[in-house]
């Protein structure tokens, strides 16, 4: 008895619990992305249950006593669906951060999330999270911590522009990174609902070259793309260049996705490129995709994706099939 009455004050408690955060304006969200892959190296070959960055978070605003100012937060955990273990721990860190946002002013924020730069990307890649991801060719996919980012408000509800510092936080004598912004990340982006554009650049920001590294940690990055949307078709370009900021390491890339869109299907396809300057390596990156709609918030999803360097003689092949399912509250 003792123990059904406490699952029942456990239980009101949760419900009280959830109606007051929605009653703050709290949202609780996720993503359920769960794939079946046979993966092969060119010399092995194994099948695997893959999580693809599974999410849970909490987002949400208030406003504050001073007119037009909201105080807004957000902590998003990546959750491994597959074996419960995410690099040794149950919940690993996404983005996660607080500030202020504006309605004339525009907004900061402060904690560890995605750079401008990696921001700029919008929607260009159609494999995101999977194995065809960009980040597999082309440097600068990065989730900073210690990072400040402001946003402008969008002017012409088109333009807007963010700018990010992070501290170097090293205290010791000599230290080449203690200044209040050792690393800066910006972007200027355009879009129109048709058309969306954005041009960014990474200064000094700890990453290393996915081509071209002489073991460098701190890259220089300049970022633009494109991305025109023509009623169910989209098609997307991306140049980058990429510096060692004290190595001779350089590398380029390039990409090139689209997708249409037919009554439930969904069919997408992306193909990517990254020149290394000294060393003369090539990685390419090719995938294709299709996805079937089953609700405004699920669907399933069948996939093949191949990513080579030619000098280093390695070819990863996967073929995968999943589902996922969106979900908020």
């Amino acid at each position: 008895m003792n123990k059904y009455f406490s699952m029942l004050v456990f239980g009101g408690l949760s419900v009280a619990s959830f109606s007051s955060l929605a009653f703050e304006g709290a949202e609780i969200y996720g993503k359920a992305n769960v794939s079946y892959e046979n993966q092969d190296d060119g010399n092995n070959g194994t099948w695997k249950l893959q999580s693809n960055a599974s999410r849970l978070g909490i987002k949400g605003a208030f406003y504050t006593d001073i007119e037009g100012l909201e105080a807004i937060y957000k902590a998003e955990f990546e959750i491994a669906i597959d074996d419960g273990d995410k690099d040794g721990q149950t919940l690993s860190q996404r983005n996660i951060f607080g500030g202020f946002k504006h309605d004339d002013l525009g907004t900061l924020i402060a904690g560890k999330f995605d750079t401008p730069l990696k921001s700029s990307q919008g929607k260009i890649d159609q494999f995101n999270d999977l194995q065809g991801d960009i980040k597999n060719i082309i440097a600068g996919e990065n989730r900073t911590s210690n990072i400040i980012q402001y946003s402008s408000p969008r002017f012409l509800d088109a333009i807007g522009f963010d700018i990010a510092v992070v501290p170097g936080e090293e205290q010791s004598t000599g230290a080449e990174n203690d200044g209040p912004a050792d690393t800066i990340s910006s972007a200027v982006t355009f879009d129109n609902g048709r058309f969306f554009g954005s041009v960014a650049y990474d200064s000094d920001v700890e990453d290393s070259l996915e081509a071209d590294s002489s073991g460098g940690e701190r890259l220089n990055i300049l970022r633009a793309v494109g991305i025109a949307r023509l009623g169910d078709f989209q098609i997307g370009a991306l140049y980058q260049r990429a510096d060692e900021s004290h190595g001779p390491g350089q590398e380029a890339s390039y990409l090139l996705s689209g997708a249409v869109k037919l009554d439930r299907w969904k069919f997408r396809a992306q193909y990517g490129l990254t020149e290394g300057d000294t060393t003369d390596e090539e990685l390419t990156l090719a995938a294709l995709g299709v996805d079937y709609k089953l609700a405004s918030k699920s669907k399933a999803y069948a996939y093949v994706s191949r990513v080579e360097a030619e000098l280093a003689s390695s070819e990863d092949t996967t073929f995968g099939v999943g589902f996922e399912h969106k979900f908020s509250m």
